[in-house]
Formats: structure tokens, sequence, C-alpha cells
């Protein structure tokens, strides 16, 4: 056994969140794509036999107020609340990150000052980001302007309505400076939004405390609700009762089953709210956050941290000099929970090492990312994928 084995079997033993591997359903693959799509928590598939059979099946109607269907969206968003850093109230849940993005972009715009007529958005951010903010947009007569998330404080200025930046760079795992750009925002006069899809679950966020405006999320990476889960929308409290929805849906109604014609908002973050809830990827989600309980999310940014800095080591260690190098930032104020490396042959390479049994993904056309879930990765699982990928990068086909 290498030192490197050695250390990551200590770490294992020393480690307070090891414990809670035994609750997701996982083998002998490692798996470092939780940032793509979350493991699945053992007893989920128990909650939804439980809803299909019952809820369902034999209840059917009279589930949406016996089995708390109706309420799910909030019921589900306060779940997510102290994961995010939010009070109670702030977060609904329903839709794709996609709609949640257009309905707080939209609603930013309506919500700055008057006379504002440009929105910045992160250049780098994930193409649907930019879609729907370039399409909100041209539907409320504003400007797109694209601009690096370090450079938005030289770029905000009386004309800027509203910031949508994401929290982590899904290519390279940087983390932006949420406390310090929300704060350039608002002195601006403008909007703060963030996309905090490869945050949430991994790392602090603090909405509250650092007075963000509007957040959207996904809960199928680190939440681990599943595939094509539904996303969350946050509204801060201050912010609720001037919040104009560009989709006012039934279900956001003061009086949704009055069925009247005009439209008249609910209070709070209910009127986030469009249709009607996906019930069973929503419930799923409800289930698998049980996970969470009694979590604290520093012990989880300590973790992450700790295992990205073991792998880089490992890397560093075991793979052949000049073949792959880190893009992700080694400054702990400036990393999220993944690691990506460039390397020239990535497509093969990540075949490679998925066949061999250690699963990241691929950004074309050059990054190998690794995504490390704090809540089931251990550091055998990170020396195991550095120690791998040496071996393919100096095999054959190599």
């Amino acid at each position: 056994m290498s030192d490197l084995q050695e250390r990551a079997q200590a770490l294992d033993t020393a480690d307070e969140l090891a414990p809670l591997r035994g609750l997701f359903t996982l083998d002998d693959t490692v798996y470092l794509d939780g940032n793509s799509l979350g493991a699945l928590p053992r007893h989920v598939p128990a909650r939804l036999q439980e809803v299909l059979t019952r809820e369902w099946g034999e209840l059917r109607i009279r589930s949406w107020d016996e089995s708390g269907w109706w309420t799910a969206p909030e019921r589900i968003g306060d779940r997510i609340a102290p994961i995010v850093g939010a009070a109670p109230g702030q977060v609904v849940v329903g839709d794709s990150t996609s709609v949640n993005v257009f309905k707080a972009v939209v609603a930013a715009s309506r919500l700055a000052p008057e006379g504002r007529d440009e929105i910045l958005v992160d250049a780098s951010t994930f193409p649907t980001d930019g879609y729907i903010a370039a399409s909100a947009a041209r539907m409320t007569g504003h400007r797109i302007v694209p601009v690096a998330p370090a450079d938005v404080p030289g770029a905000l200025g009386p004309r800027t309505a509203a910031v949508l930046l994401n929290h982590v760079d899904y290519r390279s795992g940087r983390l932006h400076d949420l406390p310090g750009l929300t704060a350039a925002v608002h002195a601006a006069g403008a909007i703060a939004v963030w996309d905090l899809c490869h945050s949430a679950g991994a790392l602090p966020v603090g909405l509250d405390a650092h007075g963000v405006d509007l957040a959207v999320g996904c809960t199928y990476k680190y939440l681990n609700g599943g595939p094509g889960s539904p996303a969350y929308l946050y509204v801060a409290e201050r912010h609720q009762a001037a919040f104009d929805s560009p989709l006012p849906g039934w279900t956001s109604h003061a009086d949704p089953f009055a069925m009247t014609p005009g439209y008249a908002p609910a209070d709070g973050a209910v009127r986030g709210r469009v249709g009607t809830p996906d019930i069973l990827s929503m419930l799923a989600l409800e289930a698998s956050l049980d996970v969470w309980d009694g979590v604290g999310i520093d012990a989880v940014r300590a973790k992450s941290l700790a295992l990205t800095d073991f792998f880089l080591e490992c890397v560093a260690a075991y793979a052949p000099e000049g073949r792959v190098t880190s893009v992700t930032p080694a400054a702990h104020a400036e990393r999220g929970s993944q690691v990506a490396l460039r390397c020239d042959d990535a497509e093969p390479v990540m075949r490679a090492l998925i066949a061999r049994g250690v699963v990241g993904d691929l950004r074309r056309p050059d990054v190998l990312r690794f995504g490390f879930t704090p809540l089931y990765v251990g550091f055998a699982d990170a020396e195991r994928a550095a120690r791998v990928l040496a071996d393919v990068l100096t095999g054959p086909a190599a």
C-alpha cells in the first residue's frame, strides 16, 4: 500500500461524514459525477412505491389535501432553505432551472428602478442561462451585456437593471465571490440574481446573510433529487410583495380554486409557482432531502476542500508530467466542489476511465471534470481515481 493509499484510509477513518455513504445506493464504482446527477438515496424507492400505491393508487384526488401534495412546493422549499442559507418562506420548488431563470430575470428587471435597460450576464455561464436571459431581455426591452464575473464591478452603471451570475463555474469549478459581487450590484442600484446549481449542497451560500435578491438552482446534483427533479426559486422576503412573475399560473393565484378570470398573486414565495406541481419527482426529492437531516453545510464544505486538495495532490504524484493541468483554482476561496483537468485527448481518456470504474464527465473539447459530493465520496475514492487516471495516461492507448 502506497503512502497516499494509507493516508486515504486514515482520512476516511477520521471522517465524520463517512457513515452517510451507507445512505446511498452505490457500488464499487468511483462515482465522481454527482455534480451532474447525484446518487440515489436508498430509501427513496420505498417512498415512491408508497406514493404510487397508496397516495395515487388508493387515495387518488384526495391526496392533494390528505397527503399534502398541494403544499409540497413550499414545504420542500423550506427543507432546501437552510442548505442555501435562507429563512423559511422564501424558497419554492417547481419547474426546471431554465424556467426559474426566466422568472427571476424578468422579475428582476421589473423590480429594478425605472429607466434601467441593461441586464449583465455571466459571460461564461451555462448556455441555458444565457439563452433564457437573452430571450427575457428581448421581451422586456433590455439589452444583454455579457461580462466576466470578476469584471462585473467595473461594468455596473446607472443603466444596469439586473445581474445574472453563476456561483460556481460549471466548467472550471471556480467559485465566484457572491458576497462581494452582490454588494457591488446593490451599490449600483441593481438586482442580483444567482444560479446555485453547482454550489447548493456542496458549500455555504448564505442567501439571506449576503442580501441576495433572487436565486435559482437545480436539485438533481448535490441535493440528489433524481434525474430531472424540480428546481427551486428563492425570492428574498423584502421583494415578495413586489415580485411580478412573467408566468402567473393558476397555482400562484391568491385563491386558485376560485377560477376567476383576473389574476391576483398569492402572498410570499408562493407567487413563484406556475402550474400543477410534478408530484412524483417532487416527492422523490423530498425523500432524498432526508439524508441532510443533522448535516451541517460547514462540515460538508470542509470535507469538500479536503477531498479536492487530496485528489489534486494524488494527481500530481501519479500522473505523467505535463499530461493534465488543473484549471480549477488552488485557492480555497475560489474553488467549488469539483476539479477540472485540461487534457489534450480528454474524450478517449474519460471513456477509458469510465470503462475502468471511475466515472467523471467531459466538457469538450479538453476538460475532464470530477465532482466531489462529500456525503458519499471518500478519500479512498479520490486516491483510486487519480491512480486509475495515471494508468490510463501512461497506458498503450495514451
